[in-house]
């Protein structure tokens, strides 16, 4: 294991407290949830090049124009069936 020395901000420092406190864990614990949350959603988010943008675009229109059209009735028929949760 690591170790960080780090310097924040009072306001911070409180407002971290805080949030830790108020998930029942110590702020060490709660920085480290913290970083990994955002590590891992910075690892998980990728750009897309624009020519990936385009064909996601045109594939979305193709899959409309194949879906088709559903009337009123239709659409009610299938929502009053549906699962409530």
């Amino acid at each position: 294991m690591s170790r960080l020395t780090l310097r924040l901000p009072e306001t911070l420092h409180q407002q971290l407290t805080q949030l830790a406190e108020g998930e029942g864990v110590s702020l060490n614990q709660y920085i480290v949830y913290a970083l990994t949350r955002q590590a891992a959603l910075a690892h998980a988010i990728q750009i897309v090049p624009e020519t990936g943008v385009e064909q996601q675009q045109q594939a979305f229109q193709l899959l409309i124009k194949q879906l088709g059209q559903a009337s009123s009735a239709e659409i009610e028929s299938i929502l009053a069936t549906r699962e409530q949760t």
